[in-house]
């Protein structure tokens, strides 16, 4: 078990499905996906990177960083390190909590359904071993990188819209940050599927 870590001042949370988890790098061998175990530059751990691992302690990060949240699957490298090296020369430790879960869709996330529960539960707990400030002034963002999942149909794709609006509204509620950023990222062009075209608009 790892060492617990200094707190925190810079609070931010990873959610949503493959993309957010991490699957850069990961490969095919013999039928087994596997991460190669390659870390870019931009993906180094530093000290003043920590992590909330899955049994709610602050540690060191390093990729891959939702190995034990999106369990039983290959994950590599994702977009939270590089995002945490760019700002943590602001000042202050910077937390990350991983929640992504690889091929959910945005119906998995709806209040009341065990994968918001837990991001939920995680952000809160965060704030509880966080750096001494109010929620307001540690938890800084929600990083969502999902979509790919409600692309299926049409039916899903169209509904998309309205269920990220529910999303963004209730887990502003329930961690008692009306203002709360959310930086939405949505899949990239390259995927083939007309639908996928209504997703990012949102």
């Amino acid at each position: 078990m790892s060492e617990q870590q200094d707190s925190p001042s810079h609070i931010f949370i990873l959610s949503g499905q493959s993309n957010m988890a991490g699957r850069g790098g990961v490969i095919a061998n013999h039928h087994i996906k596997l991460w190669d175990g390659i870390v870019p530059q931009e993906c180094e751990s530093h000290p003043a990177i920590l992590r909330l691992s899955a049994d709610l302690r602050w540690e060191e990060a390093a990729e891959p960083l939702h190995a034990d949240i999106d369990a039983g699957k290959a994950c590599g490298v994702g977009p939270g390190m590089p995002f945490a090296n760019s700002v943590r020369d602001r000042g202050g430790a910077i937390g990350l909590v991983p929640c992504a879960v690889g091929g959910t869709a945005i119906g998995e996330w709806a209040r009341g359904e065990p994968l918001y529960e837990n991001m939920v539960r995680r952000a809160k707990e965060s704030v509880r071993s966080g750096g001494g400030g109010g929620t307001a002034e540690i938890i800084k963002c929600l990083l969502w990188y999902q979509g790919e999942s409600d692309t299926s149909t049409e039916r899903d794709a169209g509904a998309y819209w309205g269920n990220m609006e529910k999303l963004i509204h209730n887990v502003r509620e329930d961690l008692c940050l009306p203002d709360l950023p959310v930086i939405q990222v949505t899949s990239s062009v390259h995927v083939v599927n007309s639908l996928i075209s209504i997703i990012r608009v949102v």
